[in-house]
């Protein structure tokens, strides 16, 4: 389970232009469940997995990943941590162009010093899995919409995470791709893993995967359904 306790997270501290993203929050994350974090753009949700998922370090406040406090970590630990127990599934996808499809979703493993092979090997399973295998060998600018989806799910399951991070995963999808989307995460946690998706889109809030839907307003938790 993860625990934030009164975690805040400001910009620009002591500047003209201070900012307060995150005020004092108090939240415990169930484990292999969908958390959806909901609210308009401004309100703190995506400040909040980036606090969950290692990518920032919050202003005050205490996050705790089971018994392990990880907002008092050294960077290098924190590191580690982001990379065994966290896939990031991005709004832009953030794939690298230039290179294949395969190699955009070897490329978060490559720090582990996994020999090839058996890494090759575990992206293109995972490929199959998703649907899209037959394009493993294909540049990454000469996919389509659905399938740089598919990709960008490969890519965040590629070091076998615990906990699936997903900002805004449907913004730039039709309806079709949005559901499909949907089906995956609902999938992934069937398998047990944890999935935390920022979101205001009501394909995503009110689908039948959802455990949990924290509504975030203003830096703060605003409500919780259930």
């Amino acid at each position: 389970m993860m625990h934030l306790i009164d975690v805040r997270k400001v910009f620009n501290a002591g500047k003209p232009n201070e900012f307060s993203a995150i005020r004092g929050i108090n939240l415990k994350i169930v484990p292999q469940s969908v958390t959806v974090f909901k609210g308009p753009s401004g309100s703190g949700k995506t400040t909040l997995l980036g606090l969950i998922g290692c990518m920032a370090r919050p202003t005050s406040g205490r996050i705790f990943l089971g018994e392990k406090e990880l907002s008092s970590l050294p960077e290098r630990f924190l590191t580690e941590i982001r990379r065994k127990t966290f896939g990031f599934i991005f709004q832009q996808y953030n794939l690298v162009k230039g290179i294949s499809v395969l190699e955009n979703v070897m490329l978060p493993a490559y720090p582990v010093g996994e020999p090839r092979t058996s890494l090759k090997k575990r992206a293109l399973d995972l490929l199959e899995l998703l649907s899209i295998g037959e394009k493993a060998g294909t540049r990454i600018e000469w996919i389509s919409g659905g399938e740089a989806q598919r990709v960008a799910v490969a890519r965040a399951l590629i070091n076998n995470p615990s906990i699936i991070i997903a900002d805004e995963p449907t913004a730039h999808l039709d309806t079709t791709l949005s559901l499909e989307l949907v089906n995956i995460l609902g999938g992934l946690k069937k398998e047990g893993k944890t999935v935390l998706i920022a979101s205001h889109d009501p394909l995503v809030c009110e689908s039948g995967i959802v455990d949990y839907v924290i509504q975030c307003r203003d830096g703060k938790v605003a409500g919780q359904d259930p």
